[in-house]
């Protein structure tokens, strides 16, 4: 509000947000990038063009809300839209954030490839692509967790699969058999030389896969290739057997690239 008016003061507040922050970039797909001043969060190029429109999006309907208020809006009215679409603004930048993390390099573990809860842990039969019985580890992130997926190990991609379905709620383990997936087909390239699959599962609220790897192209353990828009599920799915150990359970949090899943016990050079 400026002094003895009270009055919010759009332009002043941008102003000071301009001062907090320092510049953070945006790689797009056209080559450009994106440059803005007013926070110090990294957003994926995964979130174009979500992440450029809707935050424009939400400042000028902040913008237009000030206007109104000299017209017919009171200044009750002006403060709640203006709390409402600066929490929208927020959560839009917050859920396109894609943090560096510093991935561990041992080749006998698998790491998660996606931030969330763990919600499921069972041996199934993997006709698909593993061709045997596998161990699948569900994850379901919600609209607060980082939505990047990254690969579990050094692997090769081997095919990607992608299948149309429905839109059931992700927390649901067994959404992945009706909903929109994505599979990312992988194969191990240190021993074991194991096949792996990755499966990106669209929810409720989700309805957008990104995934930007292809056949044959090599991924480093940890390395980002892609992510699902607005809450979703991601399975990872390994071949079972007494040389694999889970580490995780039930109910635990994990976070893509860092947190261990499992290790393989027995792991030759």
């Amino acid at each position: 509000m400026t002094p003895g008016s009270g009055r919010f003061n759009f332009l002043a507040v941008l102003s000071y947000a301009a001062k907090l922050g320092s510049s953070f970039f945006i790689d797009c797909p056209a080559g450009k990038r994106l440059s803005y001043s007013f926070m110090r969060i990294p957003l994926t190029k995964y979130g174009w063009p979500q992440v450029v429109f809707l935050p424009a999006a939400a400042l000028a309907a902040m913008a237009a809300v000030i206007l109104a208020e000299a017209v017919f809006l009171p200044l009750w009215a002006v403060g709640l839209a203006e709390a409402i679409l600066a929490a929208a603004l927020v959560f839009c930048l917050m859920f396109f954030r894609d943090p560096s993390r510093f991935c561990p390099s041992d080749k006998a573990i698998l790491l998660a490839p996606a931030d969330g809860r763990i919600t499921n842990i069972e041996v199934v039969k993997e006709d698909g692509f593993i061709g045997a019985a596998a161990m699948r580890i569900g994850i379901f992130m919600s609209i607060f967790d980082v939505h990047i997926n990254r690969a579990p190990c050094n692997a090769r991609v081997e095919r990607i699969t992608y299948k149309k379905g429905r839109y059931k709620n992700a927390m649901n383990p067994h959404s992945g058999r009706v909903n929109e997936s994505n599979d990312i087909c992988l194969v191990r390239t240190d021993s074991p030389k194991d096949r792996i699959l990755v499966r990106q599962i669209s929810g409720a609220i989700a309805r957008r896969i990104v995934c930007q790897v292809k056949p044959g192209q090599k991924l480093a353990g940890g390395e980002k290739f892609g992510m699902i828009k607005f809450g979703s599920r991601t399975e990872l799915y390994v071949p079972a057997g007494e040389n694999v150990k889970c580490l995780v359970e039930i109910g635990d949090k994990v976070k893509a690239g860092l947190t261990t899943l499992v290790r393989y016990e027995r792991c030759e050079d």
